[in-house]
C-alpha cells in the first residue's frame, strides 16, 4: 500500500525512521511547494535521491558533486546518446578522467546533499510508493538511515540559528573596507572562492546560491563565516537598480543543474579589485 500525508504531520525525520525501522523498498515523493524530490531506498537503505526537477543522470550527479567542470559534463552529455549510468562510468574509467571509487563517491555526496535539503522543509504532501521504478539506469548507493538522521538532525539547529542570523537571502554583499588587512591569514574553501567570485552591490546572495547551484544552507553558512571574519557587509537591495538583469562574464558562464530552473545572472565585482587580487594570490599559495 502506497503511504501519504502531510509534513506539517509527519516530519521528514519521522519518515526516514519509519523506512528504516520497517525496512522498506520503495520510492518516496516529496512535493514541497517551492521544491520536490524523489528519494530511493531498498531493505531500508538509501540508495538515490534527486530534488527540483534534476534527472538524476550520472553526469548532473558527478557535475553536482564537484567531480566535473561545466565543460567536461557538456562534452560527457554529447557522448551519453542512450548509453546508461553504467556504461557512462566505465567511459570515464577507461578514458582515465575518474576511478569507480571517485564515481561513487560523487554519486554519494549528490545523494546526501538531496537529502540533506528536505530536513528544512516543514510544509508540503509525501508519498511513498512500494516501487522503484525512477532507479532505472542509475548506479545506486547505500547509505544507513541512521547516519542521515543524525546529521539531518544536527543541520536542522544548524539551519535554525544561521536562519536567525542572516533571514533575508535578498540582499547584496560588498567587500569590507579593511585598509591593511591581513588577507594573507586566511585560509578560504573553493566553495568560499566560489562565492567570494560573485560578490557585488548589484547579485543577491540568493542569485550567488543558484548560479553555483548551492543549498540555502550552503550559502548561508558561506555568507555567515565570511561576515564572521570581516570579509564582506551585508548592504540592503538595491531597489533603484536598472531592470535589466546583470550579465556574467562569458569566462565563468555555467548552468544550474535543476534544468527546470533558469540561472540567475550574475555579474563580477567590479569594486574592490585590490582585495580580489590579494585574494587570488592567496589561493596560489595554497
Amino acid at each position: 500500500m502506497a503511504l501519504k500525508g502531510d509534513l506539517r504531520d509527519f516530519s521528514t525525520t519521522q519518515l526516514l525512521n519509519l523506512i528504516n525501522l520497517a525496512r522498506k523498498t520503495g520510492t518516496l515523493s516529496v512535493d514541497a511547494g517551492d521544491g520536490h524530490a524523489h528519494l530511493y531506498f531498498k531493505e531500508g537503505k538509501l540508495i538515490y535521491a534527486t530534488t527540483n526537477g534534476q534527472n538524476g543522470h550520472l553526469v548532473t550527479a558527478l557535475r553536482g558533486a564537484g567531480k566535473l567542470s561545466e565543460k567536461e559534463a557538456q562534452a560527457l552529455q554529447s557522448q551519453a546518446g542512450s548509453r546508461s549510468d553504467r556504461e557512462l562510468g566505465v567511459l570515464l574509467i577507461n578514458a582515465g578522467r575518474l576511478n569507480r571509487a571517485e564515481i561513487e563517491a560523487g554519486i554519494h555526496s549528490f545523494v546526501l546533499n538531496n537529502v540533506y535539503r528536505l530536513f528544512t522543509w516543514t510544509e508540503g504532501a509525501f508519498l511513498f510508493e512500494p516501487t522503484l521504478q525512477g532507479m532505472r539506469d542509475r548506479i545506486p548507493v547505500v547509505i544507513p538511515l541512521e547516519n542521515v538522521i543524525v546529521e539531518g538532525s544536527r543541520r536542522i539547529k544548524e539551519w535554525e540559528r544561521l536562519q536567525e542570523e542572516l533571514p533575508d537571502l535578498d540582499r547584496a554583499l560588498k567587500f569590507a573596507d579593511r585598509p591593511g588587512a591581513n588577507v594573507r591569514n586566511i585560509s578560504l574553501s573553493i566553495d568560499e572562492w566560489r562565492v567570494i567570485s560573485f560578490i557585488n552591490p548589484r547579485n543577491t546572495i540568493r542569485q550567488i546560491a543558484q548560479h553555483n547551484s548551492m543549498s540555502d544552507l550552503q550559502i548561508r553558512r558561506i555568507v555567515y563565516s565570511l561576515l564572521q571574519a570581516g570579509l564582506v557587509e551585508l548592504i540592503p537591495l538595491d531597489i533603484g537598480r536598472s531592470p535589466q538583469p546583470p550579465v556574467l562574464d562569458a569566462a565563468v558562464e555555467e548552468t544550474t543543474n535543476a534544468p527546470t530552473v533558469a540561472p540567475p545572472k550574475v555579474r563580477r565585482p567590479a569594486v574592490k579589485r585590490n582585495v580580489i587580487l590579494r585574494l587570488i594570490d592567496r589561493i596560489r599559495e595554497l
